[in-house]
């Protein structure tokens, strides 16, 4: 007899609790994101398809995930047998045969998978992660404000024009803040969209000698841009706020334009969550000179850490949980406008979520224009549009984010704080031999 048919006929007796029959205990760390906590509600219906399968939830805030994951799989320590990663880990990972590769199984189509995404997740023409949501980033704003002030945003406004709008509907008095942005330090946090800002004024990470670039005229005009918008515009305690602190404020109608993540489109226009749903409008993503990477690309996706002890059931959550069958379920379940998107084909195809989701153009075009490679207006050595797929990014972004934050908060210059960070970048690149 087979051994799920055993544990069906011994449930609820004394024979479940035989460690032969005993349920395989998949443990997946996640994000603490929407859809993340939306798929741990919809996992009900995966073990009750497997019965022989049980799942153990670890949700972590995004810095202290990369952590945890960092950790366990450099060590080896095996504490996870599903990882949440994105375009950053999975390359590097891939390389350093941390990752078990993605197997598909019949009915996964991954033809479907948008290109840019799956190019992302893959090395030697090998799946290695599978993605659960992709994202760009995108204006979002209160079109019943900015017309109140007499003002437009366009697709691809400059920022100095957003800077405009953003003070023409700036009310602190009733509780409306012109402008929106992450100021949270972290390489995945505030330095995502400060890095897009700098490529939009024509700047990049490393020139094609791998020398940083953060005290150049591009990056300094970003971060003045930058700190002028959320101290003059933004919520107090800004240094403080992640995405999804800035959701519960858009939410609430306390901002006025949020540039974030595309899938925060999802929440924003929700009437279950959105006090504002319904004056909600998206733009392209603004430019200081160049459209070129001026809007992020990632997707948080689901990988196979080679420590895990249960790989076969880790194949089998992550294709249920990344099918196109999964997105019916979420839009059975909840609506169309909420499943998980930026991934496949099929759902911009799908004649009900075009309907549901209005924010989908946008979405869909945010993540068309984003490219891995054609991501800086100069010829840069890496790949990535906010980050730089190499090991040596990650402790760069932290410091990077780190000073930006210090001069938000004024404890030092624009200046001072890409001096700092151009120091620190450099030390840490001649250190792991790029340059002497």
């Amino acid at each position: 007899m087979k051994r799920i048919a055993i544990s069906a006929l011994c449930a609820g007796l004394f024979c479940a609790a035989d460690p032969a029959f005993a349920a395989t205990e998949l443990v997946i760390a996640t994000v603490n994101n929407g859809h993340m906590i939306e798929m741990q509600k919809l996992s009900k219906f995966f073990e009750q398809a497997n019965p022989d399968i049980k799942l153990k939830w670890v949700t972590l805030e995004e810095g202290v995930l990369r952590q945890r994951m960092t950790t366990d799989i450099a060590t080896k320590g095996g504490q996870f047998d599903v990882m949440t990663i994105g375009m950053y880990e999975t390359p590097i990972w891939a390389k350093k045969d941390w990752l078990v590769p993605i197997k598909p199984d019949a009915n996964y189509d991954v033809d479907d998978l948008l290109p840019t995404i799956r190019e992302g997740l893959t090395v030697n023409g090998q799946l290695y992660a599978a993605p659960f949501y992709g994202e760009s980033s995108m204006i979002m704003y209160r079109s019943d404000l900015v017309k109140k002030a007499g003002m437009t945003i366009e697709d691809r406004p400059t920022w100095e024009h957003l800077r405009d709008v953003a003070a023409k509907i700036n009310d602190p008095a009733h509780g409306v803040y012109g402008i929106c942005l992450r100021g949270k330090p972290g390489w995945g946090d505030n330095m995502a969209l400060i890095t897009t800002m700098a490529n939009s004024y024509g700047g990049q990470l490393f020139d094609m000698s791998w020398k940083p670039q953060f005290n150049s005229k591009p990056w300094k005009s970003a971060v003045g841009m930058y700190v002028d918008l959320l101290k003059n515009y933004g919520p107090p305690g800004s240094s403080s706020n992640s995405f999804n602190e800035i959701l519960a404020m858009f939410n609430e109608g306390k901002c006025g334009i949020w540039i974030d993540a595309t899938i925060a489109a999802s929440f924003i226009s929700d009437p279950k969550q959105s006090k504002v749903a319904d004056k909600v409008a998206y733009a392209q993503s603004p430019v200081g000179t160049t459209e070129r990477g001026a809007n992020w690309l990632w997707a948080w996706s689901l990988a196979i850490p080679k420590s895990s002890k249960h790989v076969d059931a880790a194949q089998k959550f992550i294709n249920w949980s990344t099918s196109k069958d999964y997105i019916k379920l979420v839009a059975k379940e909840t609506s169309w406008a909420n499943v998980p998107t930026g991934t496949r084909k099929s759902t911009y195809a799908t004649p009900e979520f075009q309907k549901a989701a209005k924010f989908s153009v946008a979405e869909g075009k945010a993540l068309a224009t984003a490219s891995p490679k054609q991501n800086t207006l100069p010829p840069s050595p890496y790949l990535g549009v906010q980050l730089a797929s190499i090991p040596e990014f990650q402790v760069i972004g932290i410091a990077a984010g780190q000073q930006m934050t210090s001069a938000l908060l004024g404890k030092v210059t624009v200046d001072q704080a890409l001096d700092a960070t151009q120091q620190a970048a450099d030390r840490e690149m001649r250190k792991a031999g790029y340059y002497k």
